[in-house]
């Protein structure tokens, strides 16, 4: 792995960490394209699958700073306790699927195919959760957020799904409007991915050497600038235009990668 790598992924994280596009289908396909010194996939390296997990951690500290008065408003609890609530599915099906998840994440071709039929279904949300009665974090319930969270354990499961869409979708079914339910999937994205996070540097901080500390800085700091500038701008999107563009992007995507492996181009992670 080497600067260019860095930035690339990095600029990839911030970017789709929260759209409905999957960031780590994304990061996961790009790292199989580019090649080290060797002429392998740089995603074969381990560090490079802890550095794919560890920088969105800039993207989380986006979204603090942005919604900072939400985050630190200690007197309101129970913004807290449906973060809690909405996490806690996902960290025992990641718990119990790892080996699962690990071997989907090793298969770009199973991230496309997800990626794709992902697409598909962005094609006709917009059509489907018409009348949203939430409009605010504060009037999401205990119960909102759990089903929320059993949406999350979708993306969790299966690689390429995206977490932000899944959360959004299952927001939106339970009568949140599209900011709401984008704005509550930011916030779960925090715990969420301090725990995926934590997990992964706690399993693999033996692969990081002197300069892989460098590279997780430099990693962090870009995904932390271009995901400010990616929240705000896809909240807006989002209001005007809805989910098809985000759907269609996939399906392309997806199609792309999986004609480039069904025509003989060796696309492998592990």
């Amino acid at each position: 792995m080497n600067l260019i790598h860095v930035i690339i992924l990095a600029i990839i994280e911030g970017l789709t960490e929260f759209l409905p596009v999957s960031s780590t289908g994304h990061m996961v396909i790009a790292s199989s394209l580019m090649n080290d010194v060797n002429g392998n996939p740089i995603g074969q390296d381990e560090f490079v699958k802890i550095f794919e997990v560890a920088i969105q951690l800039g993207a989380i500290l986006a979204v603090v700073v942005l919604y900072w008065k939400k985050f630190f408003d200690f007197k309101h609890w129970s913004f807290y306790l449906k973060l809690l609530i909405a996490v806690i599915p996902a960290l025992i099906f990641g718990k119990l699927l790892n080996d699962f998840i690990d071997k989907t994440l090793g298969n770009p071709i199973f991230i496309a195919t997800v990626m794709f039929l992902g697409g598909i279904v962005l094609l006709f949300v917009d059509k489907w959760f018409l009348n949203p009665k939430i409009n605010d974090e504060k009037d999401i319930t205990n119960g909102n957020a759990l089903k929320i969270g059993l949406y999350q354990v979708l993306a969790v499961v299966f690689p390429g799904l995206s977490r932000s869409a899944a959360t959004i979708i299952g927001g939106m079914q339970q009568k949140l409007s599209r900011k709401a339910a984008a704005e509550f999937s930011f916030f779960l994205a925090v715990p969420t991915m301090v725990a995926a996070t934590g997990y992964k540097l706690l399993k693999g901080y033996h692969y990081i050497t002197g300069s892989g500390v460098k590279f997780l800085l430099i990693g962090n700091a870009i995904a932390f600038v271009v995901a400010l500038l990616a929240i705000r701008t896809f909240i807006t999107f989002l209001e005007k235009r809805g989910f098809k563009l985000f759907g269609w992007y996939r399906i392309i995507l997806g199609g792309v990668i999986l004609a480039l492996y069904f025509t003989g181009h060796q696309i492998v992670v592990s």
